[in-house]
């Protein structure tokens, strides 16, 4: 009898499902980063660069090595448009929209699921790393079609939800995830100190997207 529920047991864990495949729709928060003031003649004054907030989408893969551990791939996209604008505190404000662009973020990711493989809910922490990719931009300057190149980024993604199991195989995320990407840095002054002398110091410039979702789930 003891063997019987060591096999019953072994063969139920053997049937534990491995593999999460899923999608999210949701709404991406995103902003840019700022620099020198450029004056376009009959238009305003610009010092920041950035998209604007707008729907993403993505799906996205998992594997469990253990009942807690998951490894996996995810995608997102955010079709969106670019945009410039002045600060307000130097008497601008002005907004103009110079393209259509779409954001595309590739990051593999570790994520940490809480509770047991059979509780209806069960809370998550994400985080990974990977590259954004900035698309190209057609843009009507100076009465001129002009295309802006794209460009690509190294970025990490961190994410907090919950995943509800009505079912054994199928689960609704919710989800708030933040991917913070490097653009810049910008000298800010200098530091002194009397062991290693005199260096610039500067300020990094991050575009992040902060993007609220939900999905569907289904395991393997």
């Amino acid at each position: 009898m003891g063997c019987a529920f060591v096999f019953g047991a072994s063969t139920a864990r053997a049937q534990e499902p491995k593999v999460e495949i899923g999608g999210t729709l949701g709404w991406t928060f995103a902003d840019g980063v700022s620099g020198q003031s450029v004056t376009v003649p009959g238009v305003g004054s610009f010092d920041a660069i950035s998209p604007k907030d707008s729907f993403s989408w993505g799906p996205r893969v998992g594997v469990f090595v253990t009942e807690h551990a998951e490894v996996g791939f995810l995608f997102n996209e955010q079709a969106t448009s670019l945009e410039v604008s002045g600060r307000l505190d130097a008497g601008g404000g002005t907004r103009v929209d110079v393209g259509d662009e779409k954001i595309r973020n590739y990051h593999g990711y570790f994520a940490w699921d809480f509770g047991q493989w059979d509780d209806k809910v069960r809370p998550y922490l994400l985080g990974g790393m990977g590259a954004t990719q900035y698309g190209s931009v057609n843009a009507q300057i100076g009465g001129t079609q002009r295309t802006i190149g794209g460009t690509t980024k190294f970025s990490t993604t961190w994410a907090a939800g919950v995943k509800f199991y009505p079912t054994e195989r199928v689960a609704l995320r919710l989800e708030s995830r933040w991917t913070p990407t490097y653009i810049k840095s910008d000298a800010s002054g200098w530091w002194c100190d009397p062991f290693w002398g005199c260096y610039v110091v500067s300020n990094a410039q991050y575009s992040n997207q902060f993007e609220l979702s939900g999905g569907l789930t289904l395991r393997f």
